[in-house]
């Protein structure tokens, strides 16, 4: 369990309301985020994962239903890759790996979480191309098993393949990944519980911070919203986790 104050830690809120906020606004759930804030304040691992899981579930539910409403969202590029991230990411759930191992992949993830809030995936160029869907197929499955694994949705992964393919602009790309984590995060959840692991009560006092900021950043990046400040400010936050991550 975790100490009350741990999980009231204003700085924590803060930040957490931010990642909310930010993630929410470009489709995702804020997984990465969660998990590099909860690797800065000391969070054991068996924590992080179902935290992130959860809030994930519930950012990236109001994100999409913010993009669904815009008409952003097409079902063509969001089946090829669910029919195998889905299952996959079940299997991800069940797996327990070594702490220094996740933190090492969970860095690594994390470095495509800060290039995209950046803005290095950012950029359409070219005219759109129809979806592979042979390739989505394999790209849902290494995703799905990657976000089961450490306990993200994948949509941090998802969104920059869509964009530098050329198979979805900014916009399609977040409704697609905001429904692609939601699914993802549910399904690792499962997986995760089916093995004997439990939801940790003392983190449910979080739920509702993120679920302010993801109320907000949906509602804001489903329009249009420029945060270009604060996309830098957290890109540096989950630099410090990174190299907190890779050095201890």
């Amino acid at each position: 369990m975790l100490s009350g104050e741990l999980i009231q830690s204003p700085i924590l809120l803060v930040l957490l309301l931010l990642v909310a906020f930010l993630y929410a606004s470009v489709g995702h759930g804020g997984a990465s985020g969660y998990l590099a804030l909860m690797s800065l304040f000391a969070f054991p691992v068996t924590v992080m994962k179902p935290t992130a899981l959860v809030l994930n579930i519930l950012v990236s539910a109001i994100s999409f239903f913010f993009y669904f409403r815009e008409k952003k969202f097409e079902w063509k590029l969001f089946y090829p890759f669910a029919i195998t991230s889905i299952p996959f990411s079940f299997i991800g759930g069940i797996i327990t790996i070594e702490t220094h191992v996740y933190k090492i992949i969970l860095a690594t993830v994390l470095l495509f979480a800060v290039a995209r809030l950046l803005g290095l995936f950012g950029k359409q160029k070219g005219e759109l191309k129809p979806i592979d869907i042979p390739l989505a197929l394999v790209i849902g499955a290494v995703i799905g098993l990657l976000s089961g694994l450490i306990g993200i949705g994948g949509g941090i992964i998802l969104s920059p393949i869509l964009l530098l393919l050329r198979w979805a602009d900014i916009k399609k790309s977040a409704a697609v990944s905001a429904l692609f984590i939601f699914a993802n995060s549910i399904s690792g959840l499962f997986g995760f519980l089916s093995k004997g692991g439990t939801l940790p009560v003392s983190s449910v006092s979080l739920i509702g911070v993120a679920l302010l900021g993801g109320i907000i950043g949906g509602y804001f990046g489903s329009k249009k919203m420029n945060t270009i400040v604060l996309r830098n400010v957290l890109a540096i936050v989950l630099l410090i986790a990174v190299f907190k991550l890779y050095t201890t």
